[in-house]
C-alpha cells in the first residue's frame, strides 16, 4: 500500500529534496533493526545498503525520475512508524537543508505526504534537475558552519545628489544669513548713497595740541571723497591750519598750538563721494585739557625746587629738588635741568615727574648757561665755557647742541671751520634750526636736521623773539631798527609801531596773534620811572597788561604756546631784594603773575620764575 493510500486526506503534492532526504532516512532507520535481527549485519553496511542509489528505480522514483514506489519499511520489517529512528550518517554525508524544490515528472503518479508547510507555493520547474544524468553520483554534503553573529547595521549613507535633513537645515540657515547680510549691505549702500559720506574715525591728541604747533586732527570717512578744498573747512574757535586730504582721509594740521580747556569743532562742508552722490557736512568735536606749568623757586637757605602747578596755584606739586638749580626747560615729555656745583655744571634729563634721571655728557669740565630745547627736533642747546679759561686757552660761550637721548656727542657750532663765540641765540620753534649772533655781530642760521651748513643773515645786535608757526624772527639791526625777518627767504619788513606808541621795547616776545612788549618809561635824565608789559595785536592795537613803578622791576614776559595766557616775572621792592650768587644771578624774591591775554585779567600770582612757557631764561 502506498503512502497516499495510508494518508488519503493528504492531497498528492511534489516533495522537496529535504522531504525526500527525510523519507530516505526514515526508511533506513526502519530497515536497520530488521537487518540486525536477521543476520547481524554491520551497521555501516546496513546504512549503506539502505541508502538507495541514484541510478536505482527507488532513487529515480524519489527524485521524480521513475514511476515505481519504494517498498514500505513496515512491510519489510514490521516496525511501528512511531518507534523509527533515523540511522546515523557519516559526517561527510551531512548536507544543510535546502529549500530548493524539484518537481516530479509530469507523468509521475507517486506523491509524498510529508510536507514542510501546507501553504507552500512551489517555484517554477527547473530544467537542470531533469537534465541530470542517471549515472551521476550524489556528492556528500558539507558540514554546515556555525552561524555568525550579525554585524551591527551601518547607518545608511545619504544618496548622492540628495542632502540629508541636517545638511538641508544647515544650508537653509546659511542661505538665510547670507541673504540677510546681502540685504543689510544693500541697505547700507542705499543709505550711503542717499545720505552722502560719514565720519567713521577721528584721531587727535588734545594734550599735545596745547603745547606744540603742528598737531593734527585726522578724519576718516566711510568712502573715498572727491577733492576737498581749504575753503570747505572751518574750525571753531578759529585757528590757522593747513589741509591734506586724499582718499578717505582728511588731515587738518594746526600751525599754532590750541587753547587749553576749550571745545573745538571741525567741519568740512559739501563733502561728496569720489563716485558722486549727495553732499554731506562732516563734523567732529574734541576738548583740550586745562594747562599746567612748571616754575623754579630758589631758596638761599635751603634747596631749590622745580614744581608743577595748575593755573590756580592750588595744586602745586614738587617734582625735583637740588642744592643749586641754575636753570631748566620743559618739553612735552621731559625736563632738562642745569645744576651748578663746585667742580662745574651738570646737565640732567628726566621725565616730567622727576624720575628716570640721566646725565648728559658735556664738552668738558665747565659751566652751562642759556639752556633751550627743541621739542620737535629732540635737541637741547646751551652756551658752554671751560672752567679753566684764559686769554690763550679754553673755550668761552660756544654754542653746543646734542640729542636729549644722550646717544650722540656734543656738537659745537662752527662758522667758517672755527668754533664761534655766541652772544645770543634761540631755537626756531618747532624745528631743529638755531638762530644766533656771534661776538662779531653776525646773524646766522644753521639747521641741525640737514647738512646745508651755516646761512648768513647779515648783522644784528639782538634777537627779540621768533614767532611760532611762521618761521619769522624779530631782530634788532645795528642801526637800531627792529625788523621782522623771514628766515626762509631772508626778506624783512620793519616792525610796526603800536597804537598808541609806547616807545622802543626792551624785549619783544611773539605769540600767535600779536606780541608782548616790555617797555620802560624814563625821566629826562634817563632814569627809569616805571615799566610795563603791553600786548600789541597783529593790527597794532596796544593794551597795557602789567605796570610797575620804579621800586619794582620786570625781568621776563612770555606767553603760553597758543597766546591764551601770559606769565610776567616781577622782582618787587628791588632795593630790599638782593641778588643771589648763582651763575645766573637773580633777585632772591621773584613773583610770576599769570594773566588772561584775551581779557587782560590777572589769574594768580605765584612765587618763582622761569615758567615753562618761556623759551629763554630771565635777563638781568
Amino acid at each position: 500500500m502506498s503512502i497516499d493510500d495510508e494518508r488519503p486526506d493528504v492531497p498528492a503534492a511534489p516533495r522537496t529534496r529535504a522531504e525526500m532526504r527525510a523519507a530516505r532516512e526514515a526508511e533506513a532507520a526502519a530497515a536497520a533493526p530488521s537487518s540486525n535481527e536477521a543476520g547481524g549485519a554491520d551497521p555501516d553496511e546496513t546504512s549503506s545498503a539502505a541508502e538507495p542509489r541514484l541510478d536505482s528505480p527507488a532513487a529515480r522514483s524519489m527524485t521524480g525520475g521513475g514511476t515505481a514506489a519504494a517498498p514500505s519499511s513496515n512491510e519489510a520489517g514490521g516496525a511501528d512508524r512511531d518507534d523509527r529512528r533515523p540511522a546515523a550518517r557519516p559526517k561527510g554525508d551531512e548536507r544543510p537543508t535546502r529549500s530548493t524544490f524539484v518537481p516530479p515528472d509530469a507523468d509521475s503518479t507517486t506523491t509524498f505526504a510529508a510536507r514542510s508547510s501546507t501553504d507552500y507555493v512551489p517555484p517554477a520547474p527547473s530544467a537542470t534537475d531533469d537534465a541530470s544524468p542517471a549515472s551521476e553520483k550524489r556528492k556528500p554534503a558539507k558540514t554546515p558552519k556555525p552561524a555568525k553573529e550579525p554585524k551591527p547595521e551601518k547607518e545608511p549613507k545619504p544618496a548622492k545628489g540628495r542632502a540629508a535633513p541636517r545638511d538641508r537645515r544647515f544650508l537653509l540657515a546659511l542661505g538665510a544669513v547670507l541673504g540677510i547680510l546681502v540685504l543689510v549691505g544693500a541697505g547700507l549702500g542705499a543709505v550711503s548713497l542717499t545720505q552722502g559720506p560719514r565720519i567713521t574715525e577721528v584721531q587727535v591728541n588734545p594734550t599735545e595740541a596745547i603745547e606744540t604747533s603742528g598737531s593734527r586732527v585726522i578724519l576718516t570717512a566711510n568712502q573715498s571723497l572727491a577733492t576737498i578744498d581749504e575753503s570747505q573747512v572751518t574750525v571753531e574757535p578759529a585757528v590757522p591750519f593747513t589741509l591734506d586730504a586724499a582718499g578717505r582721509g582728511i588731515g587738518i594740521r594746526f600751525t599754532v598750538p590750541l587753547d587749553d580747556d576749550t571745545d573745538y569743532t571741525v567741519s568740512i562742508a559739501d563733502a561728496v563721494g569720489a563716485g558722486g552722490g549727495p553732499a554731506a557736512t562732516l563734523t567732529t568735536t574734541f576738548s583740550t585739557p586745562a594747562s599746567n606749568i612748571f616754575l623754579l623757586r630758589r631758596d638761599v637757605e635751603g634747596k631749590d625746587t622745580i614744581f608743577r602747578t595748575d593755573l590756580s596755584g592750588e595744586k602745586a606739586v614738587p617734582v625735583f629738588t637740588a642744592d643749586s638749580i641754575n636753570d631748566f626747560r620743559a618739553t612735552s615729555s621731559q625736563l632738562v635741568v642745569s645744576l651748578e656745583e663746585d667742580e662745574g655744571s651738570k646737565l640732567l634729563v628726566m621725565d616730567r615727574e622727576g624720575g628716570n634721571q640721566r646725565e648728559l655728557k658735556l664738552p668738558g669740565v665747565g659751566y652751562v648757561g642759556a639752556i633751550q630745547v627743541s621739542d620737535r627736533g629732540g635737541l637741547v642747546g646751551y652756551s658752554y665755557s671751560d672752567k679753566e679759561l684764559s686769554d690763550t686757552e679754553g673755550r668761552a660761550s660756544v654754542l653746543v647742541t646734542q640729542s636729549l637721548s644722550g646717544d650722540d656727542e656734543p656738537v659745537i657750532t662752527e662758522v667758517g671751520d672755527k668754533e664761534a663765540n655766541i652772544f645770543v641765540w634761540q631755537f626756531v620753534p618747532d624745528t631743529a634750526a638755531v638762530l644766533f649772533i656771534d661776538f662779531d655781530g653776525a646773524l646766522s642760521l644753521v639747521d641741525r636736521s640737514t647738512d646745508d651748513g651755516v646761512q648768513s643773515l647779515g648783522l644784528a645786535t639782538t634777537i627779540q623773539g621768533i614767532s611760532r608757526g611762521t618761521y619769522t624772527a624779530i631782530v634788532e639791526r645795528l642801526d637800531g631798527s627792529v625788523v621782522e625777518l623771514n628766515l626762509a627767504d631772508g626778506t624783512e619788513v620793519p616792525l610796526e609801531a603800536s597804537d598808541p606808541d609806547y616807545g622802543t621795547a626792551t624785549t619783544i616776545t611773539p605769540f600767535p596773534g600779536g606780541t608782548l612788549r616790555h617797555v620802560v618809561a624814563r625821566a629826562a635824565d634817563g632814569m627809569p620811572t616805571g615799566q610795563a608789559v603791553v600786548r600789541v595785536d597783529d593790527d597794532g592795537k596796544a593794551t597795557p597788561l602789567v605796570e610797575v613803578d620804579s621800586t619794582d622791576s620786570i625781568l621776563q614776559a612770555c606767553a603760553s604756546p597758543s597766546g591764551q595766557y601770559a606769565a610776567v616775572v616781577i622782582a618787587p621792592d628791588l632795593a630790599d631784594n638782593p641778588y643771589d650768587q648763582m651763575l645766573l644771578p637773580l633777585p632772591q624774591n621773584l613773583e610770576t603773575h599769570l594773566l588772561d591775554l584775551r581779557t587782560g585779567d590777572e589769574i594768580v600770582a605765584l612765587t618763582g620764575f622761569d615758567a615753562s612757557w618761556c623759551q629763554t631764561a630771565p635777563q638781568f
